[in-house]
Formats: C-alpha cells, structure tokens, sequence
C-alpha cells in the first residue's frame, strides 16, 4: 500500500525538478520548444517563486529565489508535510 505521505514528498521532489528546469531553460535562447516548454514551467513554477521574488533582494543580474524556493521546499514544506501526514496516520 502506498502512504499518501510518499506521495506528496515524491510531488514535492518532482516541484524542485520543475524549478531546476526552468532556472536552467531561462539561460538558453528563448526559441521555438525551448520557449514553449519554459512557459510552461513558468505557469506552474513561477506563482511559487514569485513569493520569494519579492522577500529576497536580487544580487545584481543574479536571481537567487528560485535557490531560495527549493531550500524551503526541501528544508521546511516537505518535512512538515510528511511529519503531518505520518502523525495523522496517513
């Protein structure tokens, strides 16, 4: 049987994936696949970033919330979450 608490730390490992990817299509020339595929990501990972985008100060031309949004995810979501769910039996 699979616990729902697997589950959700394996969506939110699979979230970081989708940061990571879309951090490393923005510096490839936005065309054509590369492009589509970004805006994508960009739909379903930029509400989350966005967050952090607005609390951490950028360094120059460098973005660091997307280091930021996959260090709360992995460091303070997920062990919440999955502390949550095996707590409550899930």
């Amino acid at each position: 049987m699979i616990d729902v608490s697997s589950v959700v730390a394996r969506a939110i490992d699979f979230y970081q994936i989708l940061i990571i990817a879309y951090v490393l299509l923005s510096w490839l020339p936005a065309s054509g696949v590369i492009w589509e595929i970004r805006r994508i990501l960009g739909t379903v990972v930029e509400p989350y970033i966005g967050i952090f985008r607005k609390i951490v100060p950028s360094l120059g031309m460098i973005d660091i919330s997307p280091i930021v949004a996959i260090l709360v995810l992995s460091w303070l979501i997920r062990p919440l979450l999955v502390t949550a769910l095996v707590a409550i039996g899930l």
